[in-house]
């Protein structure tokens, strides 16, 4: 099984300006996010950016940088550019691993590919874990997935899904979903096509797009926990004590 990982990675961010050149252990951001990505098995690793500043970091590196329009929306926009510029054909698979994510497990990133792999009827995967004991349900910023028998997610919402009675309300019967997705290049090319959809613009949660054109979304629990993006200072200084210095080369 042979796929591609792209880590699209822009300089403004409102709360972390430069997010992935913060520099933690001696490395920026982008290059240990670019080293786990190498980790997991994937036939090659791009980064996509519209920045000169980032591309300049990431050729310290790697190669495998690729400059991308600055009027893309999201990153999956920027993703599907960086597929269109490699030729990769419709049936190829491409994992799109976010650039703050300097903690992210190599297994997950094989883990959500393969899966897409083995349901050819699915245009999508991602993967989720269950709410962790203290987290609090109603939190907008944990994004909730409920799936069908099979897998295959049936809706996304920052409210809590499936709505449960108090007696019987609890964090660990909720299925989190984790930002991280396996695409076909096929679907790719099809969901920038597509407008944003009413129920994305509502939950701001992108993938609804995709489910509202008919696009299956394969779901599996992830097969180690998940360590969370880079979205604060507070976030920052954890990591910078957890990865104090970087890899051996």
């Amino acid at each position: 099984m042979i796929f591609t990982v792209i880590i699209p990675a822009r300089h403004a961010s409102t709360r972390l300006p430069g997010k992935p050149l913060l520099d933690i252990g001696g490395w920026p951001m982008i290059r240990h996010v670019h080293e786990r990505a190498m980790r997991s098995g994937a036939a090659s690793v791009y980064v996509a950016t519209d920045d000169q500043r980032i591309a300049e970091a990431v050729r310290q590196f790697s190669d495998n940088v690729v400059l991308t329009s600055p009027d893309h929306q999201s990153g999956t926009d920027r993703v599907e550019e960086v597929a269109r510029l490699l030729g990769l054909a419709d049936e190829e698979i491409v994992v799109n691993v976010q650039g703050d994510e300097p903690l992210i497990d190599p297994d997950l990133i094989g883990q959500v590919a393969e899966d897409l792999a083995a349901h050819p009827e699915a245009g999508i995967s991602s993967l989720y874990e269950s709410l962790a004991e203290g987290d609090a349900p109603q939190d907008a910023n944990l994004v909730k997935v409920v799936t069908d028998e099979m897998g295959f997610a049936l809706y996304f919402s920052r409210s809590v899904i499936p709505w449960q009675r108090a007696s019987e309300a609890t964090a660990v019967n909720l299925k989190r979903h984790i930002g991280i997705y396996a695409y076909r290049v096929a679907t790719l090319r099809r969901f920038v096509t597509w407008p944003p959809a009413d129920l994305e613009r509502k939950e701001r949660l992108e993938q609804l797009r995709a489910l509202v054109n008919g696009v299956r979304i394969h779901m599996s629990r992830a097969c180690v926990a998940s360590s969370g993006g880079v979205d604060t200072d507070a976030d920052l200084q954890r990591v910078r004590a957890l990865l104090a210095e970087p890899w051996a080369e």
